[in-house]
C-alpha cells in the first residue's frame, strides 16, 4: 500500500506566513527577499515542531548529506543569523527562535498551519476542516506573548492552591458561615448547600489542574479549554464570597476581592495559552 501524497503546508505565526510550496515569507501580506535555502529549511522544520527542541544534529541530517564535507557551525549560524534578521528577531530576546545552547533551537511563537489545496496531510486528518471563529471577547493565542512553561505552571499551580485552600476553610468553618449568613439575614440553608456542593466539585477538579501543572502535562491546555466553560460559573459563585463578609470588611473591598476573583478564570486561560496553546488550524 502506498502513502497518500502529502501537501506541502503554509505556516503563520504573529505578522507573518510562510508558504512552503514557494519558499515565500510574507510580512503582513507582503513578500519579504528571498532567504537562502538553508534558512527556509531550517524556518520549515522548526516550524513543523512549534515548541519543540529541534537538535543540531537533525538539523545537520536535514540540511547537508552525510557525505557533504562543510563547515557546519558556520553554515547553521549564518543560517539562522539571517533567518532572525527577516522575521526581525534577536538571540538576546526572541519573540520567535530560541537558542539552546549546544542543543539546537525552538520555536517559540504561537503557529498555525494549514494546508495548500485544501488537502488535509496526515496528521493534520482529525483536525477542523474550517478555522475556528476568533472571539470578540477572550484572548487568541496569536495576541498573547510568548511566557515560559516553567513561570506559566508556577502561576497557575498558585492559583489552584488558592481555590483549594479556599474551598477548605470554608467547609472547615461552616459554622461560621452559617452563623454570619443567620446575622445578615440571607437565606443560610440554600446559600450552604451551594457552597458545599461546587466546593464539593472545585476540590477534585483543582487537583487535577495542580497535578498537570505539577507533572508538565502537555495536554493542559485542552483539557482546561473543555472544562473553561464550567469552571466560569463555578468560579463566580465563588467570587461572590466576600459579600458574606460585608459587614466586616465594607462594601468597597467586597466589590474589589470579588472583581478580582472574577477575572481569575480568564487569567488562567490566558497562562495556558502563552505557555501551552499551538492551535494547528487549515486553510
Amino acid at each position: 500500500m502506498t502513502e497518500p501524497k502529502r501537501e506541502r503546508r503554509n505556516f503563520r505565526f504573529g505578522v507573518f506566513e510562510f508558504d512552503t510550496a514557494s519558499g515565500e515569507l510574507s510580512r503582513e501580506g507582503k513578500v519579504q527577499p528571498r532567504l537562502r535555502d538553508q534558512a527556509l529549511q531550517i524556518l520549515r522544520m522548526l516550524l513543523e515542531r512549534p515548541r519543540e527542541v529541534v537538535t543540531r544534529e537533525e538539523l545537520r541530517n536535514g540540511l547537508w548529506p552525510a557525505d557533504t564535507f562543510v563547515d557546519f557551525d558556520h553554515g547553521l549560524n549564518t543560517a539562522i543569523n539571517q533567518l532572525r534578521s527577516a522575521l526581525g528577531d534577536s538571540a538576546a530576546n526572541p519573540r520567535f527562535i530560541q537558542t539552546l545552547p549546544r542543543r539546537g533551537y525552538r520555536f517559540i511563537a504561537p503557529v498555525e498551519a494549514g494546508s495548500q489545496n485544501g488537502v488535509l496531510g496526515p496528521e493534520e486528518l482529525d483536525e477542523p476542516a474550517s478555522r475556528p471563529t476568533r472571539s470578540l471577547v477572550l484572548s487568541d493565542p496569536q495576541e498573547l506573548p510568548f511566557v515560559s512553561r516553567r513561570i506559566v505552571r508556577i502561576l497557575f499551580s498558585l492559583i489552584q492552591l488558592m481555590y483549594l485552600v479556599f474551598y477548605t476553610i470554608s467547609l472547615m468553618r461552616l459554622s461560621r458561615v452559617e452563623a454570619i449568613l443567620t446575622e445578615s439575614r440571607n437565606p443560610s440553608l440554600l446559600i450552604l448547600v451551594v457552597l458545599i456542593v461546587t466546593a464539593a466539585i472545585g476540590i477534585p477538579i483543582r487537583l487535577y489542574l495542580l497535578s498537570a501543572a505539577s507533572f508538565n502535562y502537555r495536554g493542559l491546555g485542552t483539557k482546561f479549554k473543555k472544562l473553561f466553560p464550567f469552571l466560569l460559573p463555578l468560579d463566580g459563585l465563588w467570587a461572590l464570597a466576600p459579600f458574606l463578609l460585608v459587614h466586616q470588611i465594607g462594601f468597597g473591598l467586597a466589590l474589589a476581592a470579588t472583581a478580582a476573583l472574577l477575572y481569575l478564570p480568564f487569567s488562567q486561560r490566558s497562562l495556558l495559552l502563552m505557555g501551552f496553546s499551538v492551535r494547528p488550524t487549515s486553510n
